[in-house]
């Protein structure tokens, strides 16, 4: 019976060496947390920037750091109606920014990126912050003007206007909103039509919406001594389809109505004609003549 407990306990030489490796390894495992330790001291954490952050992001809402201690959050809520104006993003104060329609986070993080030494070297690097939509930047965009951008803005100043009945395109773009491309649309509607009898006829032009129109309308005035006449008893088909208040059938339908029945006399005539209603007389009375 001993004989036999001795042969169930006994090991070979073999075991005994995995056995001596295993207890190796798990000592080397337990032993490991401590050896870190020794050789990797815990690194303190310094609140002072921490600090500093707060009180840059406090300054940013208009008070001061202890209401941040609250815990209260940055509210996202924006004024309704922004005053949009000429500024330099570079350092304005957050009263201002607030104006223009940003909200109190969007504020902080501007004023925070300048804490880290961050500077609007070009109008495109406000389009740049995260926290600035798509939608804020499009309505700010035109009024960026930052002095050292490396060229010199030709935009109106605060209070300067272009007439927009003899403005040619490169004059309209100095209109805050209007580049080139809008200019160019203006200046040829502006053909077509005779001449701007009111602002709101801006928003005829292609591209030109509630929000651009808002954006524009008082950087411009109008002379309507400058309007171009339509002599309706003289005008062939050609001259009168650029006309933008009328289709190609109501064209065709005034010049056949003159062929039958002569000249008009004044717009009284022109109700006689069945496809040219009172909406499209009004509009085109004060662009022709009937003499």
């Amino acid at each position: 019976m001993i004989s036999r407990i001795k042969n169930y306990l006994s090991i070979t030489k073999k075991e005994w060496n995995g056995m001596v490796i295993l207890l190796i390894i798990i000592a080397v495992v337990l032993a490991t947390p401590y050896i870190y330790q020794y050789f990797h001291s815990d690194k303190v954490v310094d609140f002072k920037d921490f600090g500093k952050d707060t009180l840059l992001l406090k300054q940013a809402k208009g008070g001061d750091a202890n209401d941040y201690d609250t815990g209260k959050p940055l509210s996202d809520e924006k004024i309704s109606k922004p005053t949009l104006f000429v500024f330099n993003p570079n350092n304005l104060p957050a009263e201002q920014w607030k104006q223009l329609g940003l909200s109190e986070r969007q504020i902080a993080t501007i004023k925070h990126y300048e804490s880290k030494g961050g500077h609007f070297n070009r109008r495109e690097d406000v389009q740049k912050m995260y926290s600035i939509t798509a939608d804020d930047y499009k309505r700010i965009s035109p009024y960026i003007n930052i002095p050292d951008e490396g060229y010199t803005s030709n935009k109106l100043a605060v209070g300067e206007t272009v007439e927009l009945n003899t403005a040619d395109s490169a004059k309209l773009t100095r209109v805050h909103g209007i580049g080139p491309a809008f200019a160019e649309r203006i200046v040829e509607y502006r053909k077509r039509l005779g001449g701007f009898l009111n602002k709101d006829q801006l928003q005829e032009v292609y591209g030109i919406d509630t929000a651009k129109f808002a954006g524009i309308k008082n950087q411009v005035t109008l002379n309507t001594g400058h309007i171009t006449k339509i002599k309706i008893n003289e005008v062939d088909f050609e001259g009168l389809r650029k006309f933008p208040y009328l289709t190609n059938k109501q064209t065709n339908a005034i010049i056949q109505y003159r062929t039958q029945h002569g000249n008009y006399t004044g717009i009284a005539d022109m109700k006689n004609i069945a496809i040219i209603d009172d909406i499209i007389l009004r509009k085109i009375e004060p662009y022709i003549v009937f003499k």
